[in-house]
C-alpha cells in the first residue's frame, strides 16, 4: 500500500474526477474513497481515463453501516466494486464501529473474510475503531485487521489506539493528517497550518506546515491519506520525501497535541 494516498471525502462526484486524475498525474498511487462519500463511480472513471494499469493504481474503499451484516456486506462489495469499475479492491474496509449493533459489525467483518479468501479484495481493515472495540473483534475475527483508518493530526494522535494496533500489527491510516480543516470552519479551535510551532520546522525545511504534518505522519509509519481538489495541493501533499524531521522536530508536534475534530465513533447509534 502506497504509504500516501489521495482522500477524496466531501468531494462532490463532479468534482472528485478531476482530483483523482490530478493526483495520478503527479504520482499518487493511492485513492481512498469510500460507499459513502457517493464518489466511487467517480474515482474508477478518472483511474480508466489515466490509462494507468489496473494494478498500479491502490484502491480502497469503505463499507458504511447500512450494508453491515454478512450478506449485506457481501452486497456492499459489489456495489463498490461495480461503481468503481473493478473486479478486485485493493483494501476494503469496515467505515465504522457501530456499538449498539456490534453483533453486526462482526457478521460485516466475517463478510471481509470471506471476501479475501474468494481473492475478490487483497487486503480487509476497519476504520474509527477505538480499542475496545478492537479488542471485541479480535476475539472473534480469523483475520486481524491490515488498516485502522482514523483520525489522526498534531492535535489529536490517539496514541492508545496507534499503540494497540501497533501490537497487533494494524496498520494506522491517518483521516485528516493535517489538522481537519473542514471541522476547524465549525469551531474554536486554531488551524494546525497556523501553529507556531509547525510553522517554524516548516521554514526551518523550507517546507509548508501541510507538509511537516505528512511528514511527521510518515515517520511515525503511519499511511495518510491527505484531501485536497486543487491541483497545487495535491502536488505539494505528496512532495514530502525529500525532507526528513529530526528528533527535536518529532517530539515538538508530538507534544501538540489538543483535542478531537471529528465525532467520538463510540457515540454512534443505529
Amino acid at each position: 500500500m502506497p504509504a500516501v494516498g489521495l482522500g477524496v471525502f466531501q468531494t462532490p462526484p463532479d468534482e472528485t474526477r478531476d482530483a483523482v486524475r490530478a493526483a495520478l498525474d503527479c504520482g499518487y498511487r493511492h485513492i481512498d474513497t469510500a460507499a459513502a462519500y457517493g464518489n466511487e463511480r467517480q474515482v474508477g472513471e478518472a483511474v480508466l481515463a489515466s490509462g494507468l494499469d489496473r494494478s498500479e493504481v491502490f484502491l480502497e474503499s469503505k463499507i458504511w453501516i447500512s450494508d453491515y451484516g454478512y450478506d449485506e456486506t457481501l452486497h456492499g462489495f459489489d456495489k463498490s466494486a461495480r461503481k468503481l469499475g473493478v473486479e478486485q479492491i485493493d483494501l476494503l474496509i469496515l467505515h465504522q464501529a457501530l456499538p449498539s449493533a456490534f453483533e453486526r459489525t462482526l457478521d460485516a467483518y466475517r463478510a471481509l473474510e470471506t471476501l479475501l479468501a474468494a481473492g475478490k479484495v487483497r487486503a480487509i481493515g476497519v476504520s474509527n475503531f477505538m480499542v475496545d472495540h478492537l479488542t471485541a473483534l479480535l476475539d472473534r475475527a480469523t483475520i486481524v485487521p491490515a488498516v485502522n483508518q482514523i483520525e489522526c493530526h498534531p492535535y489529536f494522535a490517539q496514541r492508545g489506539v496507534q499503540d494497540f494496533g501497533s501490537r497487533h500489527g494494524i496498520v494506522t491510516q491517518a483521516w485528516s493528517p493535517i489538522g481537519g480543516i473542514t471541522f476547524y470552519r465549525d469551531s474554536n479551535h486554531t488551524s494546525t497550518l497556523d501553529d507556531p510551532v509547525i510553522g517554524t520546522i516548516a521554514a526551518s525545511h523550507a517546507k509548508t506546515p501541510a507538509q511537516v504534518m505528512l511528514r511527521w505522519g510518515l515517520q511515525h509509519g503511519r499511511s495518510v491519506i491527505p484531501k485536497s481538489t486543487k491541483p497545487t495541493r495535491i502536488s505539494e501533499n505528496i512532495d514530502v520525501f525529500d525532507f526528513e524531521l529530526s528528533g527535536d522536530d518529532m517530539t515538538a508536534i508530538d507534544n501538540l497535541e489538543a483535542a478531537r475534530i471529528g465525532d467520538d465513533p463510540s457515540d454512534l447509534q443505529v
